[in-house]
């Protein structure tokens, strides 16, 4: 997994507080951040997110690009609607040798491990063949519509794999990139970083965590688990190590 941050709002504390005083001031918000300073901004900064208040920060945002993750992953991100995301396609790229993500579980019995190579090798075997039987017929029709060959052969390939990419699995490899507001964020994790979120997904959550913490620290000084300020919120169904969970976020960076 290869997690990067390419893209955010430049000065994001200050941008919120300065956004957040504007609410009430006489002034306007430019002349607010003139006289912000680092102090300043971290006491407030504190103070709004005591508070809980957290519209203001809805005004930073934070683009990720996230590599060598599952589509198992990516089908659980998206539900996480208040975001942009833009992904790789299985209908315009082909795939000649598809990625794929083994799950820990798997990996480390070696049974389940070849059961599973074993799949993926048949997943591509079958994606080529396909791909070569859906091309030929669509090349024969496409030629009968009085395309050249190459426009032929090229639209053939890409009508092909629309319908071939069907036998790939959640396993299958993606990349993807991500944008959310700071309010999305922390909501995002504050349920994927908890213990009973799937495993990857929570590697993904806390890596990104891990991130923005070292740009904004005091707006995210509480991000994660609902269990960090509190009560675990899963009730009977807690994983039951609050304590070397809230150890694990206090000391994440």
């Amino acid at each position: 997994m290869k997690v990067e941050l390419i893209a955010h709002t430049m000065q994001p504390e200050k941008i919120v507080a300065a956004a957040a005083k504007l609410c009430y001031s006489k002034t306007n918000a430019s002349e607010i951040m003139m006289n912000l300073d680092d102090n300043s901004v971290n006491k407030f900064i504190n103070h709004l997110m005591d508070l809980g208040h957290e519209s203001p920060i809805e005004h930073i945002s934070f683009t990720f690009a996230i590599e060598g993750v599952s589509r198992t992953l990516t089908h659980q991100l998206v539900r996480h609607r208040i975001a942009s995301y833009s992904q790789q396609s299985q209908r315009y790229v082909k795939l000649d040798q598809f990625s794929y993500i083994v799950p820990p579980a798997i990996e480390e019995n070696e049974e389940a491990k070849r059961i599973f190579i074993e799949a993926m090798d048949k997943n591509q075997k079958d994606y080529d063949r396909l791909t070569e039987i859906l091309s030929k017929k669509a090349y024969e029709d496409f030629l009968e519509k009085g395309y050249s060959e190459i426009k032929a052969r090229s639209a053939a390939e890409k009508k092909a794999i629309e319908d071939a990419r069907y036998v790939f699995p959640n396993a299958a490899e993606t990349k993807i990139v991500v944008t959310m507001n700071a309010r999305s964020l922390k909501n995002f994790f504050l349920h994927r970083t908890c213990e009973r979120a799937q495993w990857e997904i929570r590697e993904l959550a806390t890596e990104m965590l891990s991130i923005v913490r070292k740009i904004a620290p005091t707006i995210f000084k509480d991000a994660g688990p609902g269990c960090l300020t509190g009560p675990c919120p899963e009730g009977k169904m807690t994983c039951g190590n609050i304590v070397q969970v809230r150890e694990k976020f206090k000391n994440l960076g």
